[in-house]
């Protein structure tokens, strides 16, 4: 629905998409030139995203985050359940979430609806892991595997936009070896558990992943469930024909893949891997994580 709010602030990440959103400063600055509705911020730091949209929240206001996922995930993560509305202006090499959420919308002209637009509620995925730690996720969650390809796109400093995610695929695959996970899927009406090898193991609320990887297919932002897609222990080699296969979104029905929509998902790592949640990295994680589902948990401009 349309709603008046009295606040807009645009949190803009200069460092998305390697640097090069640094590109947009002057350009969204004379966008929101003269708006006495509208605050910019700028990030200086990692987390800084987070820091300013925990101080800004108020009634009847509009964050904004204006950078990629991480900057998105950032802002999520600070105004999840405050009643806060949030906004997208996607600068970042992916922008995974509006690929679902808006896939028609263009970066030039995607700010009018910013302050014209209807919001939605969205669900959002919970993770508890660790000594009590909590995170959400509005997009996607990987462990081991994926994990690794997000750290390694972080890691990356050369490479830019969407080819970053290539690279890091196949670096990750080199040394790769399937890691044991023990899985219990909680289903609407049953229950699923594994415990075994597994290549991927991907949880989403969006369909896309990495730019053009369609890993849940029949995702759907607000329908009260997180799609569970986990390719298990296939030979290496074997694997770049799943690449194609998630590139289309044709692996979901693939006798080695096990797809399905949860309320709620229990991982147990003995060994520690990598996590990620909307492409930020969460390292040496290990013990039992839990992954369950807020329907409509947030508003989306």
């Amino acid at each position: 629905m349309t709603k008046n709010r009295s606040r807009y602030i645009f949190i803009f990440n200069p460092a998305a998409d390697k640097g090069r959103a640094s590109r947009r400063a002057e350009w969204l600055k004379a966008l929101l030139s003269g708006r006495q509705d509208s605050v910019l911020f700028t990030t200086t730091y990692a987390g800084h995203a987070g820091v300013i949209a925990r101080s800004e929240t108020g009634t009847d206001t509009c964050m904004i985050a204006c950078g990629g996922d991480g900057t998105l995930h950032e802002v999520v993560n600070a105004v999840a359940g405050k009643g806060v509305t949030v906004g997208i202006l996607p600068i970042g090499s992916a922008n995974d979430f509006v690929k679902t959420h808006s896939p028609q919308d263009r970066v030039d002209l995607g700010i009018t609806r910013l302050f014209d637009g209807e919001s939605k509620d969205v669900d959002l995925g919970s993770v508890s892991y660790g000594n009590a730690r909590h995170r959400y996720f509005i997009n996607s969650l990987g462990i081991g595997f994926t994990g690794r390809i997000a750290k390694s796109v972080q890691q990356s400093t050369w490479l830019k936009g969407e080819i970053v995610y290539v690279y890091a695929l196949m670096s990750v695959l080199f040394g790769y070896k399937p890691i044991t996970m023990g899985i219990k899927i909680t289903l609407e009406d049953s229950l699923i558990e594994l415990h075994g090898p597994v290549f991927v193991f991907s949880v989403l609320n969006g369909k896309v992943e990495g730019g053009k990887f369609r890993i849940a297919p029949h995702a759907e932002l607000s329908d009260g469930l997180l799609d569970v897609c986990i390719l298990k222990a296939v030979p290496k080699h074997q694997f770049f024909g799943y690449v194609l296969k998630y590139l289309r979104g044709t692996h979901i029905s693939d006798s080695q893949v096990l797809y399905c929509k949860a309320k709620r998902v229990e991982v147990t790592l003995d060994t520690a891997d990598v996590m990620h949640l909307d492409g930020e990295v969460y390292d040496n994680i290990s013990g039992r994580i839990v992954i369950s589902v807020v329907p409509q948990g947030l508003s989306v401009q």
